[in-house]
């Protein structure tokens, strides 16, 4: 099989990447708002509708029709699972988001790509390499550091801050799982095809504990925050698709090994310019050099791996 070469303008595939990185970034912030005016599954909803309309009206204008490869028996189970594990992924993020900061649920999702890192491993059989375990190890020195003041909390009983972790870290493993079965997907269909079949599917799966209406009582702000969020997954899986066609994927992975630093930074300067509309975190030193430790292994482990047993490019974990 010919292997794909990229178009060799990486100053382009660069700044796809960092657009990528600041709409997932910004992601949970918008989550964590518009949670006060919408409920986790509403916004869901929303999200995939506008996700399969806009993604089945792009791939109508290409004429891109989907290979005709009938799913059934292991195929259609594997179809069924992938959707499943992404509409999990999703709701159940949310719904952490609820209990946690948003720079918390973005530092503890990055478990996910540890998760399907360590799923090649076992179930596809794939090399990991000494630094690749190197950086595993910085993560999880990073992510000690970076609850060093909540290790109380997490072990003193089922407080709402560990239902959070908890949730968060089970959004994590249902991403992982969706992306090891997305990679045998691909075999047979496009990531265009698999991603419409899970919005269409997870559109009507959310619609009847959905409250649409709600959307009449947000106010200004709120309708943005949902407008930027419907449209977030979208646009921002675009820019790292086309990221990939113009820089190497280990790159791209480092750059978007980053997002959970600019959610962090982020949330100082909305809290510290609009109080009233997010309350502003409050992270010691030691827990901001956690974060950039978790950040300095997903790199490693993203950069180290041998390109012949990489596992191809996902989407990022939600958000």
């Amino acid at each position: 099989m010919t292997l794909h070469t990229t178009s060799g303008r990486w100053k382009l595939g660069f700044l796809l990447s960092v657009i990528t990185a600041l709409l997932w970034g910004a992601l949970p912030i918008a989550l964590k708002t518009l949670l006060g005016g919408m409920d986790a599954i509403t916004i869901t909803w929303y999200r995939f509708l506008a996700s399969a309309v806009l993604l089945a009206a792009y791939l109508a204008a290409r004429r891109r029709r989907a290979r005709s490869v009938r799913p059934k028996g292991l195929l259609l189970l594997l179809i069924i699972v992938c959707c499943l594990c992404l509409c999990a992924n999703y709701i159940i993020y949310l719904i952490g988001l609820d209990h946690l900061t948003p720079s918390i649920a973005q530092v503890v999702i990055q478990l996910a790509p540890g998760f399907m890192l360590l799923g090649g491993v076992f179930i596809y059989r794939e090399r990991f390499v000494r630094l690749q375990w190197t950086g595993m190890l910085v993560f999880v020195a990073g992510m000690g550091l970076f609850f060093n003041g909540r290790l109380a909390l997490l072990i003193g009983g089922l407080t709402d801050y560990t239902i959070g972790i908890l949730l968060i870290i089970t959004a994590a493993i249902a991403w992982a799982v969706y992306g090891l079965t997305q990679k045998q997907l691909l075999r047979c269909y496009s990531s265009e095809m698999i991603l419409l079949v899970i919005y269409i599917f997870g559109a009507v799966a959310f619609f009847p504990a959905a409250h649409p209406g709600q959307i009449a009582t947000l106010n200004t702000l709120q309708v943005f925050l949902l407008i930027f969020a419907a449209l977030n997954t979208l646009f921002a899986y675009g820019c790292f698709a086309e990221a990939l066609e113009h820089w190497e994927a280990s790159r791209v992975s480092a750059v978007l090994a980053t997002v959970p630093v600019l959610t962090v930074f982020l949330m100082m300067i909305v809290s510290s310019l609009w109080p009233q509309v997010i309350e502003p975190e409050n992270l010691s030193p030691i827990s901001l050099a956690g974060a950039l430790l978790v950040v300095g292994g997903s790199i490693m482990a993203a950069v180290s791996s041998d390109p012949k047993h990489q596992i191809p490019p996902l989407q990022t974990p939600e958000p």
